[in-house]
């Protein structure tokens, strides 16, 4: 079936492998997205939780169509991937003290513009795993790369509506979540184009600097956490 720009189903084993592929590979790679919007929605208001998350979730999803047909230079240029790492490092650690179970902490009233800000920026800048692999698997077919990147909605949706329950019922949740964003920045960061000139990192500096960074976060969120704590 010829669609125009849109590509070709031809409905063979190839196509289908594809799509199978791109079902899977958005599978695997939403959780960390689930996860910053989950925690981005956690202090709002019960009644505008869904409201972030749908509004958050497509504005995402829509910056990711136009991003992905680009991005794979744009990950060539040096320090892009680090810049990104360190604005997930901060993300993560302003979430954990925002939606932080310790008692006693002033917190500004949450805003959903603000949380659907957070989303869209967090998501476009861990996205980018998201997106090679799409668009990889779709082999420059645009109905298939549609197909996957708007498969991812209702994947992290229904995550992060989820999670952001579960982290109300179980606050450790919160840690578990700030944790993997520290993760996922300390990743982004090492394998930037110029830190692996300068550093050939290996499978163990690797697994080390995502471990450091994951609990860095936690560590110094629970530091500012203390430090807002009235005396």
């Amino acid at each position: 079936m010829d669609l125009g720009i849109f590509g070709v189903m031809t409905f063979d084993l190839a196509f289908f492998s594809a799509l199978f592929s791109i079902v899977i590979i958005d599978l695997i790679l939403a959780g960390d997205n689930a996860v910053v919007i989950a925690m981005a929605v956690r202090s709002l208001p019960m009644a505008q939780r869904r409201k972030g998350i749908l509004l958050g979730s497509a504005a995402a999803v829509l910056l990711r169509v136009f991003a992905t047909f680009f991005v794979s230079q744009l990950l060539q240029i040096q320090f892009i991937k680090l810049a990104g790492g360190v604005l997930i490092l901060w993300i993560a650690v302003k979430l954990f003290v925002e939606g932080s179970p310790e008692e006693g902490v002033d917190k500004q009233a949450a805003d959903l513009w603000q949380a659907v800000r957070i989303i869209v920026i967090a998501d476009i800048t861990m996205s980018v795993d998201n997106m090679l692999a799409v668009a990889g698997a779709s082999h420059g077919n645009l109905f298939l790369l549609l197909f996957g990147l708007g498969l991812s909605i209702p994947l992290v949706v229904l995550t992060s509506n989820l999670l952001s329950i579960l982290m109300d019922r179980y606050p450790f949740i919160v840690y578990l979540g700030a944790a993997i964003l520290g993760k996922v920045g300390g990743e982004m960061m090492i394998t930037d184009p110029v830190m692996e000139s300068w550093l050939h990192p290996g499978k163990l500096m690797l697994y080390a600097v995502e471990v450091s960074f994951a609990v860095g976060v936690i560590v110094v969120g629970k530091l500012w956490v203390r430090w807002m704590t009235p005396k």
